[in-house]
């Protein structure tokens, strides 16, 4: 249970656990607030963790970009 479990933290784009880590909340308690407004809002949230999820991604790509480019100088 727990290899899927991390499988599916990784896969996921991690905006759960970087929350809980900013918030210093347990990854499982922001993820059943995710799923409980969903249900309650009919699927609202699912947009800004996507929202969430591609400013997360969009950062590391910055960040691996300047990366690059330090160590080429």
């Amino acid at each position: 249970m727990k290899q899927w479990q991390y499988f599916i933290e990784k896969q996921a784009f991690g905006v759960c656990s970087k929350i809980g880590e900013k918030l210093g909340i347990a990854t499982s308690v922001i993820r059943m607030y995710f799923i409980y407004a969903s249900f309650l809002t009919f699927g609202s949230p699912l947009v800004l963790y996507l929202a969430i999820a591609f400013w997360m991604n969009v950062r590391n790509y910055v960040r691996r970009g300047k990366a690059c480019r330090e160590t080429s100088l």
